[in-house]
C-alpha cells in the first residue's frame, strides 16, 4: 500500500512583474525572500510552506540542454488562488494592514462551519484568501 501524502510543500502562483510581486509578497505581506532568478521567479518561505512565483512567460521554456536542473516546462495562464492559514485573532489586524495598503477586500465570509476568511488580489491580479485554520478542521 503507498502512504498518504503528507500535505503541500509549495503552492504556485504566476505573475508577469516580478519586481511588483517582490514588493507585494515581500514587503507587504512580509514573506521571507528564498530566491530570485531573474525574470524567471521569486520564491518565498511562509510558515512551513513555500510560496513560487514564476513568470509564465519564462516557465514555458524548455530547460537548455544539460540544465543542472532540468524543469520540466509548466505554467498556467488566467489568474490563480491561494490561501494564507491566520490564527482567527490576527484576521481583523490583517485586514486593516491590507486596507491601509489601499489593497480591496473583496469578501469577508463566516463559512457554515463557523470559520472566516476574507479575500483580496494581488498586483497580478490573482485571488488571495486569508483564513483561520478551522476553515478545513477535520470533524
Amino acid at each position: 500500500m503507498t502512504p498518504a501524502l503528507e500535505g503541500i510543500l509549495e503552492t504556485a502562483l504566476y505573475a508577469e512583474d516580478l519586481d511588483r510581486a517582490e514588493a507585494f509578497y515581500g514587503t507587504l505581506l512580509g514573506l521571507q525572500r528564498i530566491t530570485r532568478a531573474g525574470n524567471r521567479h521569486v520564491f518565498f518561505r511562509c510558515g512551513a510552506g513555500i510560496l513560487l512565483i514564476f513568470n509564465p512567460a519564462e516557465t514555458i521554456k524548455p530547460p537548455p540542454a544539460g540544465a543542472a536542473l532540468p524543469v520540466p516546462p509548466h505554467g498556467t495562464t488566467g489568474k490563480g488562488h491561494m490561501c494564507f492559514r491566520v490564527a482567527a485573532q490576527a484576521l481583523d489586524a490583517w485586514k486593516e494592514k491590507l486596507e491601509a495598503a489601499g489593497i480591496p477586500i473583496e469578501a469577508d465570509i463566516r463559512w457554515p462551519n463557523g470559520a472566516r476568511s476574507f479575500y483580496f488580489r494581488d498586483p497580478a491580479g490573482n485571488s488571495l484568501e486569508c483564513a483561520e485554520p478551522g476553515l478545513w478542521a477535520i470533524d
